[in-house]
């Protein structure tokens, strides 16, 4: 299943279980982790982008070695909510890993690369320290805030 209506999400995952957040970029994979209650997001690695086939097996064998039950995938949208090429390519992405049998969500990943890029430059992070570090905590904040989604009104 892949979706953008996070109660349809809910509904195929009634026990919890543990979520995968990934920000997809074009040179980078940023993954995070959330507990199996859904109550917070942790930062995990980067992945750096090569061929989609070997992605996607580093990718599973995350998922193995977490145990993840499900996937948040940041959708990158236009301020105006329309999408855009990147947000096809996000959806694209989505698409070619249904085959790993777990249900996905895309989630509005608006302002997640600004918000972490400024509580950085706040934590007077240098700029490689930046680089190293944005994608996951990006990733993080995707799977944050789909989570909060998840529970509200639970």
């Amino acid at each position: 299943m892949l979706t953008t209506d996070r109660v349809a999400f809910r509904e195929c995952l009634p026990d919890g279980g543990r979520l995968i957040g990934m920000d997809v970029g074009t040179k980078t994979i940023g993954l995070a982790l959330c507990d199996d209650r859904w109550s917070i997001a942790s930062p995990a690695h980067t992945i750096s982008r090569g061929k989609f086939t070997k992605d996607k097996i580093a990718i599973a064998a995350f998922i193995a070695e977490q145990q993840v039950k499900g996937i948040v995938i940041g959708l990158p949208l236009n301020l105006d909510g329309t999408g855009s090429p990147r947000s096809q390519s996000s959806r694209a992405f989505a698409q070619n890993l249904l085959d790993l049998g777990l249900p996905i969500l895309l989630w509005d990943e608006r302002w997640s690369t600004q918000a972490v890029t400024r509580t950085l430059l706040e934590a007077d992070a240098s700029r490689a320290r930046r680089e190293v570090l944005v994608d996951k905590l990006a990733a993080s904040y995707i799977l944050q805030g789909a989570i909060d989604g998840l529970v509200a009104g639970l």
